[in-house]
Formats: C-alpha cells, structure tokens, sequence
C-alpha cells in the first residue's frame, strides 16, 4: 500500500514539474556569427531577425544628420521630419544670408553721411543740408545679434536633426502609431498604440 501511495504522490507531482522556470546557470544559446543563407543569398549573422534592423546604425544616423539634416530621416523613411529639417535647414541659410548683408550695409553706411536737402529753406539760397547717418552704433550691435541669433537656429537645427535621426534609428522595431484626435468635450485626445510581439 505503502509502494502504492508513493507511486500516487510522483504521478502527481510530475505535472507541476513543468511549470519550473528553466535552469539560469545554463549557457546562452550563441548565433553563429557566419552563417550565410545560400538558398538567399543574404548573410543571417544578424540574429533570429535581421529584417527589423534598421538601415543606419544609430551613430551613424546621427553623425550624417548632424551633417546633412534630414538625410538620415530620408533614409529611415521619415519624408515628413526629413522636410521639415531641410525647410528650416533653408530658412536659417536664407535668413542669415540676409542677416549678414543688413549687417554689412550698417557697417559700410555708418561711416556715411545722408544729404537731407540742397536748398536750405530758411535763407532760400542753394547748399547742402548734411546729416548723420541714421545707422549708429546701436543698430550694428542690433544686426550682429540677428547674425548670431541665426548661426544659433542653425546649430539648433542640425543638432536636434541628429538627435531625431538616433531615436528614429533606436526605435526602428518598435510599431508604434501616434493618433491626435478631437476629444467629445471639445479638447485634444492624443493617443499611442503599441503592438507587442
């Protein structure tokens, strides 16, 4: 009876056994690091799914979009933060360009004067009414700061473009789906989807 009880008790403990959590002390399982798939034609060395790595590594995205801004957008297939990079990339050119020249024709017309009049109208006789040039001191230090100021936009733009170009390249498997719509109250509802493997 004894015999019997014991073999009970084991039959029933055998199912729970199952459940253990696998040995932690056991080696991982390691990718061969050249295993090429003839069939293909494509190198597998990249793990179980080679196909969600992105196509830039994530230095490399943001070192050639800190470089070019929106190319590594354009490459991760982002048109929408790649033109928004090169929009504001071309205003911050076009602007300082501008910037410069206002500079340049404060400096050059500060050592200028302006001829107001040839005919001075308290004597009615002909002369030349001369005065200061309007572009003082003051207004050079005002349009060296527009220069600067766009040369800050500018360092701004290719930095936060590296910087989008890193997390989209991190992020390249994660399938996500941002959705902004309007809340019944009257507000703004925004929402992100998460599809979990």
């Amino acid at each position: 009876m004894r015999w019997i009880a014991a073999a009970a008790a084991l039959a029933l403990a055998a199912p729970g056994a199952r459940a253990q959590s696998a040995d932690s002390a056991r080696a991982p399982v390691r990718i061969p690091r050249t295993v090429v798939d003839t069939a293909r034609g494509t190198d597998t060395t990249q793990g179980p799914r080679p196909e969600l790595r992105g196509p830039l590594a994530p230095g490399r995205a943001f070192a050639l979009s800190f470089l070019m801004p929106g190319y590594s957008q354009s490459v991760l297939g982002r048109p929408k933060a790649a033109a928004l990079f090169i929009g504001l990339e071309a205003m911050c050119l076009t602007m300082l360009r501008q910037a410069r020249f206002d500079l340049h024709q404060a400096r050059n017309a500060g050592r200028d004067s302006v001829v107001v009049s040839w005919w001075n109208p308290a004597t009615g006789a002909l002369g030349r009414t001369v005065q200061a040039s309007p572009y003082d001191a003051g207004l050079v230090r005002s349009r060296e700061a527009h220069v600067e100021d766009w040369i800050a936009v500018l360092v701004a733009n290719h930095l936060f473009a590296g910087l989008d170009a890193y997390v989209a390249a991190n992020l390249w498997d994660v399938p996500a789906e941002l959705a902004v719509r309007a809340a019944p109250g009257g507000g703004t509802a925004i929402g992100v989807s998460l599809r979990v493997r």
